[in-house]
């Protein structure tokens, strides 16, 4: 049985995270135990965007604190973040100002959009909350992380993919490919979600996660050892 309470517990103590992990679960119906994103949508925009929030990663920041169930029109002010998460199509996105207006900015080239790893099928609702809170093991588990925290994790996990903007598009490569991946973040995302400019996020298959937790655990015992040696190694030349 999965306990993710304990796992939660286990990666915020061996990566010695300030944010706890959070769980995403993708449902291809609309789960009526889960209370729904307490949200108003704004009024649309002349390309009909709105939604509960500015991005899906919003969503987040947000479950680190509560669980709740998001539906596809909550996610619809971001065009990329829809596309990645499945919920619109590549010939949806090209249409919507927000995409044209980060190609017009040369921020990307519109010939990255058919590559970008996206969710292959619609769901219905995405599930956000703490990892601790989870009650089965999630799709994806999202994390915070540093630098220190990134190098352990590779340490960790060495086929681990880094990868760049946007940053959304880890929780696709997590779910669909089954490989864990470290987004260096994006813009948008950074922006509207308020992550710090010395954070990097990561996202697990939820499936990995104990053993994750099994590598760390002789990760940062031997990191531990070899900053011991190395503080005492420097100290000949104080």
């Amino acid at each position: 049985m999965t306990d993710n309470n304990t796992n939660a517990r286990e990666l915020v103590d061996l990566l010695g995270l300030a944010r706890p992990p959070v769980a995403i679960n993708f449902h291809d119906e609309v789960p009526d135990n889960i209370n729904r994103i307490d949200s108003e949508h704004p009024s649309p925009t002349a390309d009909g965007r709105t939604g509960a929030v500015p991005a899906g990663c919003v969503f987040w920041v947000l479950a680190e604190d509560r669980t709740f169930t998001t539906l596809p029109e909550d996610h619809g002010n971001c065009s990329v973040g829809s596309l990645t998460h499945g919920l619109i199509s590549l010939e949806e996105a090209a249409q919507r100002a927000d995409v044209q207006a980060v190609c017009e900015a040369k921020w990307v080239q519109p010939e990255i959009f058919p590559h970008i790893p996206t969710i292959k099928t619609r769901p219905e609702a995405i599930v956000y909350g703490p990892l601790s809170e989870a009650a089965a093991t999630p799709d994806v588990v999202f994390l915070r992380l540093n630098g220190k925290q990134a190098m352990q994790l590779q340490s960790a996990v060495p086929s681990i993919r880094f990868e760049g903007k946007p940053q959304c598009h880890i929780i696709a490569i997590a779910k669909e490919d089954r490989q864990p991946a470290i987004s260096v973040g994006c813009m948008l995302s950074r922006v509207r979600t308020g992550i710090s400019n010395s954070e990097v996020t990561c996202a697990l298959p939820g499936e990995m996660v104990p053993d994750v937790i099994s590598a760390l655990r002789e990760v940062t015992e031997a990191d531990r050892l070899v900053a011991g040696y190395a503080s005492q190694d420097a100290a000949r030349f104080v």
